[in-house]
């Protein structure tokens, strides 16, 4: 059997790229926000920082928050008819 090609961000291209405008360093706000557990978030990635990052298959997905996790949160999304627990970091997603 052949190994897999291909890593974490394979064929993100368009999906993981910020418009020209938005380019630079983010705010310390968006990196260190709070949110309550039970609140709805859409997850969005913010590809200048990998750190806490999601399977990008998830991305524009609306979950809840369960628990917090460190500095991240565990965030469980509906995946086709499973219930799924992705660990992602408050600087991608945002409040819905």
């Amino acid at each position: 059997m052949a190994t897999r090609i291909g890593g974490f961000r394979r064929k993100t291209r368009h999906k993981l790229t910020k418009p020209l405008r938005e380019k630079g360093k983010l705010s310390l706000s968006k990196y260190f926000k709070e949110v309550k557990i039970g609140d709805k978030v859409c997850l969005k990635a913010e590809p200048s920082i990998q750190k806490g990052m999601y399977m990008p298959r998830f991305h524009g997905k609306i979950g809840v928050v369960k628990a917090k996790k460190g500095r991240c949160y565990e965030v469980q999304i509906k995946d086709i008819n499973k219930e799924k627990l992705v660990i992602v970091h408050p600087v991608h997603f945002h409040k819905v």
